[in-house]
């Protein structure tokens, strides 16, 4: 059994985290640091699952940690293909 007090610094610390990434997401400002930050995103919520697992002993959270593991691949996968067939911006930004 793991200790409550841990399994809070573990939730507070996924959920900074994923915060942090879900505002790059959302700013940007390019579409590389985009893809990086969802791929963050998408690690915070394999986290959750695992501490949940933790917390309910129960392993059916880390078949689900599993599926978002392969969903987030593919679809971090398909948007780097995305970027990187779309056309470049030459012009700098300030």
């Amino acid at each position: 059994m793991i200790a409550p007090w841990l399994l809070a610094a573990l939730l507070a610390t996924i959920f900074a985290a994923v915060a942090l990434a879900f505002a790059r997401v959302l700013r940007g400002p390019t579409q590389s640091d985009r893809v990086v930050a969802l791929d963050v995103v998408f690690a915070g919520g394999i986290a959750l699952c695992v501490v949940a697992a933790l917390a309910s002993a129960r392993t059916v959270y880390l078949d689900v940690a599993l599926g978002l593991a392969l969903v987030g691949f593919v679809g971090t996968l398909g948007w780097a293909r995305l970027v990187q067939r779309s056309p470049r911006d030459t012009g700098e930004r300030q």
